[in-house]
């Protein structure tokens, strides 16, 4: 296969197909999702049988446990595609909305009107499901796709692929606004992210060592986040029973997950009322724990925390603990260590919880809540197409006004510039 062809010809056909989604009307896309998730659960045992080709191969190919885990497609996770489009179908759709109108002293009158951003091409690991959801997402906010998922799911998502075509099809929508990488090859990526002629934007979804290539090499704009070291820093004016509650939930809750709490810093002055508790959670729990030399006075028996524990995403039950002089020390420690993923304060003090959501730079900052809320469906989106550091264009969990972008419209009614 000649792969620049390929991918040239994927581009040109995502570009044409963009044009037509950009005009849709609401009720074709939600048409075409709903048509998708029922094709889905019609089709359920075809998308086990394909999954369980993928699945015989991964683990001839030795694939960690954790990722076979995330290969695999149930029955639920079946279901939970299908509910994922349906959702999606029911949020407001935000193509053509316009804001901000207002009279200008010429007489023309000044607004926004919301449009999709065009082609966008996702690259993504072992997750069959981002192929719907990444699916759904495009199309509802307008735009065509390019999808590239993880070799390990090759089959599964050509299964899938088929079913997004048919939904798309039903609901006379062309078929080439989601198209499925078909090949394994790595150099498909690297024709992808250089394809500046068609493609408008890249979003990465895996691994460091994924975004960090696709950040490198690309020439095309990337939507993307690096690492989630995320912090919780209790305060001294904080509810201890909360600050408790928030930080073993923010730590324990999932481990693998990009908004997991990795750094919990602590107000010197309740150290010793708010450390022993939580330290006996998180040690029946079975999480390592890596302290500063007042915590390690604290604490007695864990580790002492190195300068490479601060700048650490673990993605594991391991965590770093530091007490901190203040609130001061606190932000200047999360604004040097953290990846402006999302930090949180556990603080009765209003003053302070001002403080902290304005002067702590990252795309997610809250007050009294776990970290584990950094998430496009907890937002509110519907679902999300990944989480952005970035300050241009989105940030935070990026959901179908993530994947838009803003026009200026004016109205008038002859007036002539003087």
């Amino acid at each position: 296969m000649d792969i620049d062809l390929y991918i040239n010809t994927l581009g040109r056909q995502a570009r044409a197909a963009s044009r037509a989604m950009a005009t849709a009307s609401s009720a074709q896309k939600n048409a075409a999702l709903r048509h998708i998730a029922e094709n889905i659960r019609q089709q359920a045992e075809a998308l086990k049988a394909a999954n369980q080709q993928d699945l015989a191969q991964a683990q001839k190919n030795g694939l960690e446990p954790a990722l076979l885990d995330r290969l695999t497609l149930s029955d639920q996770a079946i279901a939970t595609m299908a509910e994922g489009l349906e959702q999606i179908a029911a949020l407001p759709d935000p193509i053509g909305e316009i804001t901000q109108l207002r009279r200008r002293p010429s007489g023309i009158q000044v607004g926004q009107m919301r449009v999709p951003l065009g082609v966008i091409g996702i690259i993504y690991e072992a997750r069959p499901n981002v192929t719907v959801d990444a699916a759904g997402l495009c199309i509802k906010s307008g735009n065509a796709t390019i999808l590239r998922g993880g070799s390990e799911a090759l089959h599964c998502n050509q299964a899938l692929a088929l079913l997004v075509k048919q939904g798309l099809a039903s609901a006379g929508l062309p078929d080439h606004a989601v198209q499925v990488i078909e090949t394994t090859d790595r150099a498909a990526v690297g024709a992808l992210i250089t394809l500046t002629e068609f493609v408008d934007v890249i979003v990465p979804r895996g691994g460091k060592g994924l975004i960090e290539r696709i950040s490198r090499e690309a020439r095309v704009p990337v939507i993307k986040h690096l690492d989630g070291i995320c912090h919780v820093y209790i305060d001294d004016k904080a509810d201890l029973d909360k600050a408790i509650r928030i930080a073993d939930n923010a730590k324990t809750h999932r481990y693998g997950t990009c908004n997991t709490m990795e750094t919990l810093l602590v107000h010197r002055h309740i150290a010793t009322q708010v450390l022993p508790p939580l330290a006996k959670i998180y040690q029946e729990k079975g999480v390592e724990l890596r302290g500063c030399a007042a915590t390690q006075g604290v604490l007695t028996g864990i580790k002492s925390a190195q300068e490479a524990d601060w700048h650490t995403e673990y993605l594991a039950p391991i965590l770093s603990i530091k007490i901190v002089h203040d609130l001061d020390a606190a932000i200047t420690h999360i604004n040097h260590y953290s990846s402006q993923h999302t930090d949180a304060i556990v603080t009765e003090d209003y003053t302070r919880a001002l403080r902290f959501l304005r002067e702590v730079d990252s795309a997610s900052v809250m007050v009294n809540a776990s970290t584990r809320f950094a998430d496009g469906f907890e937002y509110g989106l519907g679902a999300e197409i990944g989480i952005s550091t970035d300050k241009i264009h989105a940030r935070g969990p990026v959901g179908l006004e993530g994947l838009t972008s803003m026009k200026y419209v004016v109205l008038g009614n002859g007036e002539i510039r003087q």
